[in-house]
């Protein structure tokens, strides 16, 4: 038994024994972790104190209580109604916990409140109308729950108090009310993350007091006839305007001039964030204007011509983001001017000519993001001057010349990515200086000689990437012991020598190593064996044999092709680039499948049917018969030839042959001996484990990891689902079914197609306007990780209306989310319970990362594969530690 008066608290303690405080001086976390609690204690009122898990109805007996602040403690259970009953309460805080349910309406008869902190629970429901009746209300604070509906109109006429307003991170809809205006002590207003529609009130710029405004991440409108953005001119006369947070929505305008030029917004704002919002226009030599300016991120917009020279006057300025719209020219060497910069984000525009020098003379800036543009460099010393750099991507541009050995100097570096460029010479053995490297990606360049055996003083390197060069020697044995590296390529380069077979050997597969002929190693890595060293007469003979098998072999070749030339008529590839192992004709594939007979046919499509067929010599292969009454049945073979013939990669399907005239298009293929994906996920007789469905999706994203970073002209598949993923005999998946794939040149990023994918599995961008980009694909990949884990398909009978999948998963996850995983994981199954739940919860987080509604927020598939491969092992480390 306690006794307590007007002030009860739980408060958090440190590990100093004080009491943790945020910015206003009250306690504050956000863990749900049991903690010691002090209860300040008054006379008056008797209370018992025998409290387990939520708050008990019999606290509305503390009728003189004036505040309760339980934040942070791992409360649980509903909101009491009897708190409507503390009657001179004038603080409620209990954000921070874990209370479910409805917000009481009882909480509208606390006439005397001043602040409601329900934020960081897991309410839901609306708001009682009542609660607008708390007229004295200040801060207003319910943000991170489930909690929906509309804001009354009336909102800033019934509560005119307000200073502090946090709803996001919740599910309002409907429009932000104009009333807002008359909010006249108004200084925090935070809606982000919500479902806002509607115009923004073009009468914000009455709030003289308000300093920080967050409205991004919503389906927010501008005036449609405005060719500005007319709610963001109310604004410049906002003397204490700190922030403006406004991207992710769905605006259409221009950035106002007018917004730099007089009233107060000039001298007092910092940050302008307004990514990804439909801007349009050039960027106007006004903004600069914006003297205090930290922060100017307005990327992801559709804004165009060159980078004003005038924002090197933002003399304050730490962060310039510019990414991802389509701006051309030069980058402004005044831009170097900008002394304080830390972040400079111009990738994915169409910026071209030589990278300023200067660059490298501002010490502050550790991040730079140039990929995916035209520049080009002779060299790259002048960049290594900066010693403070730390982030590098100059992928995908026209970059030559060699890395230069002054790259050593910048010992804190920690990603460093140059892929996709022109650099040739040796890799600089200095680079075993960047003690702080975690990835390092250098794929898709003209450099030469060894692999320094430097590398393995990388010990904090986690990716590396050295693919598609001209690297020979041996693979050092050194790298066995670097401790943190998860993923390693060396793909086509001319390695040769032994694949060490230590450390991260141990978990690598033949992808990491093919197109290298001169590899030898363990039969899982697909090269030759190792021989022992032999004598010289040995030695001899290996290259005397070959020689005159080479000749037997031509010499009968040339007789049977004498002797065939005119026997049948040969029906090859109409891309003359296809490589192919045999030459099959019209008779061949007619014989193979019993003249098409029903007992070999083994699969449908939209463009045709796929027969199994047995050959003379005993191949057995897979042959796919276009179907030629439909009108896009040539366009579809002639894609499928023009893809595969430049494309090799482990998991894909292989094509053997192909053979066309006016009767019969058809693709000779590797037959998969364990059929499609889907077969398998579905089937009634077998369950595939954990294990094998991450192996699957791993083999998926090595595939798709190659098509669109593993050659200089990505490819877009369109239509990845579980019926065109395959399995060889060893259930090794391979992607198939590249009728509707996309082959983007150098200087496509995106395309626009009327071809369409399978509804369920295509991108929101993709389904409704046609754009597709290797994002498209990594949507589809995101959904297929769904489906693989819940065995819940995209176009299930429960997703309808605006539910579907992803929206079905992003509400459960993540506390809930394990509640979906397929039963079949899980059921008559006790061992390694907690391992599934763990991995099942990190692939879910990863598949919603691939799904985001916006390309420009999903991951790239070499970023997926990385974290799949993680994700494996943790999984088989934690089976382990539960066995």
């Amino acid at each position: 038994m306690k006794r307590i008066r007007h002030f009860l608290a739980f408060r958090r303690l440190n590990k100093n024994g004080r009491e943790r405080t945020n910015s206003i001086g009250k306690p504050q976390s956000r863990s749900h972790q049991a903690k010691d609690v002090d209860v300040d204690v008054d006379v008056d009122v008797d209370v018992d104190m025998g409290w387990v898990g939520g708050l008990p109805n019999e606290i509305g007996n503390l009728t003189t209580l004036q505040t309760l602040y339980l934040e942070g403690n791992g409360l649980t259970g509903t909101i009491p109604y009897s708190i409507g009953s503390l009657s001179n309460l004038g603080i409620l805080n209990i954000g921070n916990n874990s209370f479910q349910g409805h917000i009481p309406r009882d909480l509208g008869q606390l006439s005397s409140l001043t602040v409601l902190g329900l934020y960081y629970n897991e309410l839901n429901g609306e708001i009682p109308e009542s609660i607008y009746n708390l007229s004295k209300l200040r801060f207003f604070e319910l943000a991170n729950n489930r909690i929906s509906g509309n804001l009354p109109s009336s909102m800033g006429n019934v509560l005119p108090d307000l200073e502090l307003v946090r709803l996001h991170n919740s599910q309002f809809s409907g429009e932000i009310p104009i009333s807002i205006s008359n909010l006249s002590q108004l200084q925090i207003l935070n809606l982000n993350t919500n479902l806002f529609t509607g115009r923004v009130p073009t009468n914000l710029g009455t709030l003289q007091k308000l300093e920080i405004l967050f409205i991004d991440d919503n389906h927010l409108t501008n005036d449609p006839s405005m060719l500005e953005l007319d709610f963001l001119i109310s604004l410049r006369n906002c003397s204490k305007l700190k922030t403006i947070r406004i991207g992710k929505n769905s605006f259409d305008g221009r950035l106002p001039k007018s917004l730099a030029l007089g009233g107060n917004l000039s001298q007092s704002l910092e940050t302008l964030e307004a990514s990804s919002c439909g801007i349009k226009g050039i960027i106007p030599n006004e903004i600069a204007n914006l003297s205090n300016l930290i922060w100017l991120e307005i990327g992801g917009n559709d804004l165009e011509g060159e980078i004003p020279g005038a924002l090197s006057r933002l003399s304050k300025l730490q962060k310039l983001i510019l990414n991802s719209s389509k701006l051309k020219g030069s980058i402004p060497v005044t831009l170097c001017d900008l002394g304080r910069l830390y972040e400079l984000n111009l990738a994915n525009n169409q910026l071209s000519e030589q990278l300023p020098r200067c660059l490298g003379n501002i010490s502050s800036l550790q991040r730079i993001y140039l990929g995916h543009n035209e520049l080009t460099s002779v060299e790259l010393s002048a960049l290594w001057r900066n010693k403070n750099l730390q982030i590098v991507d100059l992928s995908s541009n026209n970059f030559n010349g060699s890395l230069g050995s002054e790259i050593g100097s910048v010992q804190g570096m920690q990603v460093l990515n140059l892929s996709g460029n022109q650099f040739s010479g040796d890799i600089p053995i200095t680079i075993g200086r960047l003690e702080h490297l975690e990835k390092l990606i250098f794929s898709s360049n003209n450099l030469h000689g060894y692999i320094p055996e430097s590398f393995s003083e990388l010990v904090a390197l986690q990716y590396l990437d050295l693919s598609q060069n001209n690297l020979s020697g041996a693979i050092p044995k050194s790298l066995e012991k670097l401790p943190n590296l998860v993923y390693f390529n060396v793909s086509f380069n001319r390695l040769s020598g032994e694949i060490p077979n230590e450390g991260l050997f141990k978990n690598l597969t033949a992808d990491s190593f093919i197109g290298n002929k001169e590899l030898c190693g363990a039969s899982r890595f697909k090269v030759m064996q190792c021989k022992a060293r032999s004598s010289s007469k040995t030695r001899a003979w290996k290259y005397i044999l070959p020689s005159i098998a080479f000749i037997i072999c031509l010499a009968i070749i040339v007789v049977w092709l004498m002797r065939h030339r005119n026997r049948n008529t040969t029906l090859t590839s109409q891309s003359s680039s296809l490589v192919t192992v045999k030459r099959i004709s019209y008779y061949d594939i007619l014989k193979s499948t019993n003249n098409f007979d029903d007992e070999n046919l083994i699969g449908r499509g939209s463009m045709g049917k796929v027969y199994k067929g047995t050959f003379s010599d005993g191949m057995i292969a897979a042959i796919k018969v276009f179907n030629l009454d439909l009108e896009s049945a040539n366009h579809s073979f002639d894609t499928e030839c023009n893809i595969l013939c430049n494309i090799r990669h482990r998991n894909l399907v292989k094509v053997i042959s192909s053979c066309s005239n006016l009767d019969l298009k058809a693709l000779v293929l590797d037959y998969m001996s364990k059929g499609n994906f889907s077969s398998w996920l579905y089937s009634s007789d077998y369950c595939l484990n954990m294990d094998q469905r991450l192996e699957i999706m791993i083999d998926l994203a090595s595939a798709l990891e190659y098509l669109h970073h593993g050659h200089p002209f990505p490819v877009v598949h369109c239509d990845l689902k579980p019926s065109n993923i395959l399995l060889d005999e060893d259930m090794v998946a391979h992607v198939a079914d590249f009728g509707i794939s996309k082959l983007l040149t150098q200087d496509q990023r995106i395309l626009h197609t009327k071809t369409l994918g399978t509804i369920g599995y295509m991108a929101p961008e993709y389904g409704s306007t046609g754009i597709i980009s290797t994002m498209a694909d990594v949507y589809s990949y995101g959904i297929l990780l769904m489906e693989t884990f819940t065995k819940k398909k995209p176009t299930d009978d429960i997703f309808d209306g605006e539910l579907n999948l992803r929206r079905w998963l992003f509400e459960l996850y993540p506390d809930a989310i394990v509640q979906v995983m397929d039963v079949d994981l899980v059921d008559g199954v006790e061992e390694n319970i907690k391992a599934k739940e763990s991995c099942f919860r990190s692939i879910m987080g990863l598949a919603l990362e691939c799904t985001s509604d916006l390309p420009e927020e999903r991951l790239r598939m070499e970023n997926v594969l990385i974290r799949l491969k993680k994700m494996k092992i943790e999984f088989l480390s934690n089976v382990t530690e539960e066995e």
